[in-house]
């Protein structure tokens, strides 16, 4: 299949819209980045017996944003009302060491969110977490945002070496990039694409667990929009179900990467667990699943006709 004009139009825009929200030493050569994880760090501790979690990270692997490894090969997600209600007072310890952790590398404030389940974090403006929101959900953390403010995962079963750790390295990570590797002309243009892209509508997030999740809409809604996927594109649903999501399986991890890319620098949050790439579901904002099911499919087409697919 040779590629038309249309598509190549669309499909260069694509690579513009990536470069432009990449940091600069990854805008030359993401086709060259490998997915291969840099191994975990260990826990350091201070003299007050706290984990000292801005001394744990000399660096860190590439982003998963520009091919890297994902932080976490499944997603992370907070804990329920249930699980929080029954075990507040671990709920509000986990709340504590996540708030501590990410200021102590971020510079950032974070308090708990008053959604249950979330952990809230400040950022200095609405451009950053928009970008934040964007590279923490391709890491497999769930996140979200409104205006300057982020929404990170927190539950009462979350252990320091693990969940905890996972929290505040991915908000560390991306902070990094962001912080230190891009200037602030570049982050001058970040915004800009993003206040172009959505002027055609706001960036569609899954529905989540404390923001008014709509249970007994979400499987319907789920259905529905794997049936037309299968019938416009061929590719089949994951088994693997996550509350607003919706995996989609492509042939293989290079096809996984570009067409999660191209759904994110689209305003579509997405995320990929090896070769399942995961597309939001909200029935809120995408009643009928309309906006995604519409760009999976011109995305499919236009990787065909390139030959990723």
């Amino acid at each position: 299949m040779t590629i038309n004009s249309d598509d190549q139009r669309a499909s260069d825009a694509l690579e513009i819209r990536l470069r432009t929200i990449l940091p600069l030493e990854y805008q030359d050569c993401y086709d060259d980045v490998q997915p291969l994880s840099m191994g975990s760090s260990g826990l350091k501790y201070g003299s007050d017996g706290k984990v000292a979690w801005n001394e744990i990270w000399a660096t860190f692997c590439d982003l998963a944003m520009a091919g890297g490894p994902p932080h976490k090969g499944t997603l992370l997600e907070p804990g329920s009302q249930v699980e929080i209600d029954a075990h507040y007072g671990r709920y509000q310890q986990v709340v504590k060491e996540i708030c501590r952790g990410v200021t102590m590398v971020t510079d950032l404030l974070a308090e708990a969110s008053p959604v249950p389940g979330w952990v809230r974090v400040n950022c200095a403006n609405h451009e950053m977490a928009g970008w934040l929101v964007r590279a923490i959900v391709m890491e497999n953390v769930s996140a979200c945002f409104e205006g300057t403010s982020l929404d990170l995962p927190a539950g009462p079963g979350y252990r320091i070496e693990k969940e905890i750790k996972n929290v505040v390295t991915v908000i560390a990570k991306t902070c990094h990039y962001w912080q230190g590797h891009m200037w602030p002309g570049q982050q001058e243009v970040i915004a800009g694409l993003f206040a172009e892209i959505e002027a055609e509508f706001p960036l569609v997030q899954p529905a989540l667990s404390g923001h008014d999740f709509p249970t007994d809409r979400h499987q319907i809604l789920i259905g529905k929009m794997a049936e037309t996927i299968h019938q416009l594109t061929g590719l089949g649903s994951s088994s693997h179900q996550y509350a607003g999501w919706l995996g989609v399986v492509c042939p293989d991890v290079r096809a996984a990467i570009w067409i999660m890319r191209a759904m994110v620098v689209s305003n579509i949050l997405s995320r990929r667990e090896g070769t399942v790439v995961f597309m939001p579901v909200n029935p809120a904002t995408d009643p009928e699943g309309e906006t995604v099911v519409r760009l999976l499919a011109r995305i499919h087409g236009i990787a065909s006709a390139r030959h990723i697919l």
